[in-house]
């Protein structure tokens, strides 16, 4: 899943595809690399980002949908919360609506989505704005972050879009601290288990930063790293900035690991 994000504020490459063009190139050059799916970032949920509108997020992301849907059939993915923004991007041609609140923050989203007939990434966020990437404390983390979406899969299932359509999210980097979030990674297996394919979004973020510092090169074979863990763990999706380094880390770990009973079971 390759993250394009079209704003000017994004934590990694913020304004470098805000231009329409730009974003237009950076999708084509994502497809040429392997990407499977084109994420569409419309809003920055870096901390301290400035809220977008429904009617700004349209403008950014409605144009680039209908103009990639008119040249391929490479799937489509948008990230938002907002339903409005939804149906509008359903109707242009995406497939799937990426919702970091897991469908919490707008209660129409459920059914815009089911209604569509689209699929969803459920992602766990312990809240909005600042208080989305407050560390917290948990009790026991992986459990609680399991209950929040195990709900929203239950709301997503009674507003009628079928289990097949329904992706997971632990939701790296949101409401967790660097040690939070690399229990989270050790315990990948907890939510491949459910049955619904797991998305792993780390890609150049501040746990990867810890290990690593800024150097962009050192940003992304850290990311390839978790990359290869996450995929031998059971992961199918994974959120990157580097899409050819991505796939090759998940090639790499899937022929070590081709079968689902030599994935590495960390305790």
């Amino acid at each position: 899943m390759a993250i394009i994000n079209i704003t000017p504020d994004s934590f990694s490459d913020g304004g470098q595809f805000f231009d329409p063009d730009a974003a237009w190139f950076r999708c084509l050059r994502a497809i040429e690399e392997g990407a499977d799916i084109l994420d569409i970032g419309r809003e920055s949920t870096r901390p301290g980002a400035v809220p977008v509108s429904v009617e700004e997020e349209l403008r950014r992301v409605v144009p680039l949908v209908q103009r990639l849907r008119a040249h391929t059939d490479t799937v489509i993915s948008i990230d938002t919360t907002k339903a409005a923004v939804a149906a509008e991007a359903l109707a242009a041609g995406a497939d799937i609506i990426n919702d970091i609140s897991g469908m919490r923050f707008d209660p129409e989203m459920p059914q815009v989505v089911a209604d569509a007939g689209a699929s969803v990434i459920l992602m766990h966020t312990p809240g909005r704005g600042e208080a989305m990437h407050a560390a917290r404390h948990y009790d026991s983390i992986v459990e609680e972050v399991w209950a929040y979406l195990s709900t929203q899969i239950d709301v997503a299932r009674a507003a009628g879009i079928p289990a097949a359509k329904i992706a997971i999210d632990p939701g790296f980097g949101f409401g967790k601290d660097v040690e939070q979030n690399l229990t989270l990674i050790r315990a990948l297996p907890r939510f491949v288990r459910s049955g619904y394919p797991v998305l792993v979004g780390v890609s150049r973020k501040r746990m990867i930063r810890a290990a690593t510092g800024l150097d962009l090169d050192a940003l992304d074979h850290g990311s390839s790293v978790v990359h290869a863990f996450a995929t031998a763990q059971g992961a199918q999706l994974l959120r990157a900035h580097n899409v050819r380094a991505a796939k090759a880390a998940a090639a790499m770990a899937a022929s070590l690991y081709d079968d689902a009973n030599d994935a590495i079971d960390v305790k």
